[in-house]
């Protein structure tokens, strides 16, 4: 019970991948499976939590539509963000008795997480007060964190721009905020910026060490899929480049 199980998902359609999470936490919760960390690479998507506010979303269906970018409503904090290739998107799906059953403790950890594993690309993460996530100045942010609890099980999570484009969040007021601009560890660093799977890596170190595991163990998905009892549909294994959702506590 001391171990974190980590799962690098590869491709998984959005909506499978709530199913998948929605699964892994009943079972979480009924002590019928330890905790979880998982990485899917979701498809360009939109999604929108459970405390929006009106005239975030600038693009009309048209726009999105073009570009094939769904918009998905999901039950986790925060406002509205976007996922796709490139982001390095992190379930984290714990038991919160590790952080004594403390929400705000829980975001701080992640954040902390986060920027333990940029300082090691030197790159300084900071916080912004009143605002969830991870930045690298007062109007630019790196990272969004948005959680959702279910019978103290702490699900949703993160999401860290690695190397994806930025050009989706023009169509959308990231996080609710007006006053932002999103960046990437490729705009900051160029090319000695670290992969997807170096960053997995990083992020699972630093999230192992931080909420005191014994250890970790990889899993390959289908172990993953298969103990939810989910079948993988054909969309599920859509070609989604590799390498790209935050969650009812805590904003975008």
């Amino acid at each position: 019970m001391n171990t974190l199980h980590v799962c690098a998902l590869g491709p998984t359609r959005y909506r499978d991948g709530l199913a998948l999470m929605d699964a892994l936490v009943a079972a979480r919760a009924a002590g019928e499976t330890g905790d979880w960390l998982l990485y899917p690479d979701h498809e360009s998507v939109l999604t929108v939590g459970r405390n929006p506010s009106d005239g975030n979303l600038i693009a009309d269906p048209a726009t999105l539509a073009r570009a094939g970018i769904e918009v998905v409503e999901v039950p986790r904090g925060g406002d509205i963000t976007w996922h796709g290739p490139g982001q390095l998107v992190g379930y984290p799906i714990v038991a919160l008795d590790r952080v004594g059953r403390d929400l705000h403790r829980w975001l701080r950890t992640l954040e902390d997480a986060i920027m333990g594993a940029l300082a090691q690309y030197d790159l300084h993460g900071v916080r912004i007060a009143g605002r969830t996530g991870v930045w690298l100045s007062e109007h630019e942010k790196i990272a969004s964190i948005g959680v959702a609890v279910r019978r103290w099980v702490g699900y949703h999570g993160f999401a860290l721009n690695v190397s994806n484009t930025l050009d989706p969040f023009a169509h959308i007021h990231p996080c609710g905020l007006h006053d932002i601009r999103m960046t990437s560890m490729a705009d900051k660093l160029g090319a000695s910026a670290p992969t997807l799977a170096e960053m997995r890596a990083t992020v699972t170190a630093e999230l192992v060490e931080r909420l005191e595991f014994a250890a970790f163990h990889e899993h390959v998905p289908a172990e993953v899929w298969a103990l939810a009892g989910i079948a993988r549909t054909a969309d599920t294994s859509k070609d989604v480049p590799t390498g790209v959702v935050p969650g009812l506590y805590g904003g975008v």
